[in-house]
C-alpha cells in the first residue's frame, strides 16, 4: 500500500469551515499549516525551480472548488466532471497534468464535496437518459480516498440517489476500503496498466503491476463494473516483445469474471518540451521519452508518435490483444 504523509500544508481559510477541512485540519496537526490566498496561485511554488518539483509533490493544498464546469466527452463518458481533487502525489514522467509544474502537477483536495456531488446528482437525475460523468480525470480518487474518503462516501451516496453511472481511472491497488459498498453497479473503475519495467522507470510513486491486477480482480469479485486502460502506450526500444509478453500476462492474470466484462481503452503517449525540461532537471536516472526519430511536433512544445510509425504499433497492439482476448470490448484508440 501507498501512504501520502505530507511535508506541509498549504490552505485556504475557507476551507476550515467546511466538515472536511476541519477533518483535514485535525488529520494533520502535526503538520506545518500555511495560508494563501488562492490555491490556484501560490507565488512561493512559482518561485520554485525544476529541480525542486520532487519536494513539491511532499507538499498538500487544501481549498474551495470554484470551477465546476462540466466538459462533453465522447470517448468513456458523455462529461469530465470537475470533481474532489486535482494532480497527484505520483511522478508519472508524461503526466499530462503537469502543463505547468509548480500549478497542475501536486495535490490538491477540494473541501466543497457536498455542493459537487449534490451538482452531479441533480444533472443525473434531470437527463432525459441516463449519462455517464468522469470524476477523476484530473486527480486519481483512489489515491485521494487514503487521504479524504472521499470516493467512498460518494459511491454510496451516488447509488443512492444519481441515476446513470460514476467513472474513474486509477494507477493505484488501494481498493479495499471500496470492496463492501454498495455501488449498485453505479461506478466503473478503470485500471491503467503498462508493463512492469515501464512503471518502475517511467511511473514513479505508483502501484506495481502485479498490484493492480490484484486490485482490479478484487473490484470485479465485488461486482464493480470494470475497465482496462492500456496507457499509455510508449513506444520504447523492442516495445512489440515488451507489449506481446504485458499482453499476454494479462490474459494469464487477470481473472475470468475481469476479461468477460472488462472493456478496454488504449492510449499512445503525448509528450512535450516541459515534461523534458523538468524530469532532467528534477530526477536522476530516468529515461528520455522524447525520441525525435519516431515522434513529431504536436503544436507548441509538444509531440506525438510520427503517423506511420503510430500506425504500426496501433495494429501490433491490436492484434495482440485480439489474439489473447477474443472477445475484446475495444472502446477506442487514441
Amino acid at each position: 500500500m501507498i501512504k501520502f504523509s505530507p511535508k506541509e500544508i498549504f490552505y485556504e481559510d475557507a476551507s476550515l469551515s467546511y466538515p472536511l477541512g476541519k477533518f483535514l485540519q485535525n488529520k494533520y496537526n502535526n503538520v506545518p499549516w500555511t495560508k494563501i490566498d488562492n490555491h490556484n496561485n501560490i507565488p512561493f511554488f512559482r518561485e520554485k525551480s525544476n529541480s525542486e518539483f520532487p519536494k513539491m509533490k511532499q507538499n498538500l493544498i487544501v481549498g474551495v472548488r470554484k470551477t465546476h464546469k462540466y466538459m462533453p466527452n465522447n470517448k468513456i463518458s458523455d462529461y469530465l466532471v470537475p470533481y474532489t481533487s486535482s494532480g497527484c502525489t505520483a511522478s508519472c514522467l508524461y503526466c499530462y497534468l503537469v502543463c505547468n509544474y509548480n500549478k497542475c502537477s501536486y495535490l490538491r483536495l477540494f473541501v466543497n464535496r457536498e455542493d459537487m456531488l449534490d451538482r452531479l446528482i441533480k444533472t443525473s437525475q434531470k437527463s432525459t437518459k441516463e449519462l455517464i460523468f468522469e470524476i477523476g480525470s484530473n486527480s486519481d480518487l483512489i489515491l485521494e480516498n487514503t487521504i479524504t474518503k472521499n470516493l467512498e462516501w460518494t459511491i454510496e451516496n451516488f447509488a443512492k440517489y444519481g441515476r446513470g453511472q460514476l467513472t474513474l481511472p486509477t494507477k493505484f491497488d488501494m481498493v479495499d476500503p471500496l470492496i463492501n459498498l454498495n455501488h449498485k453497479g453505479k461506478t466503473i473503475i478503470r485500471m491503467s496498466l503498462n508493463p512492469e519495467e515501464i512503471i518502475k522507470k517511467v511511473e514513479l510513486g505508483t502501484s506495481s503491476l502485479y498490484k493492480r491486477i490484484e486490485a482490479i480482480n478484487k473490484l470485479s469479485d465485488a461486482d464493480y463494473p470494470i475497465g482496462i486502460l492500456l496507457a499509455p502506450i510508449i513506444l520504447v526500444d523492442n516495445f512489440e516483445s515488451i507489449y506481446s509478453e504485458f499482453i499476454t500476462k494479462l490474459k494469464n492474470s487477470l481473472s475470468k469474471k475481469v476479461i468477460d466484462t472488462m472493456s478496454i481503452e488504449i492510449i499512445f503517449m503525448t509528450y512535450s518540451y516541459i515534461h523534458r525540461k523538468i524530469n532532467e532537471e528534477a530526477f536522476k536516472n530516468v529515461p528520455d521519452l522524447y525520441n525525435k526519430n519516431i515522434m513529431t511536433s504536436r503544436g507548441l512544445g509538444k509531440y506525438r508518435y510520427k503517423s506511420d510509425i503510430r500506425n504500426y504499433a496501433t495494429k501490433f497492439i491490436k492484434e495482440e490483444i485480439l489474439k489473447n482476448f477474443k472477445n475484446a470490448n475495444i472502446i477506442y484508440i487514441s
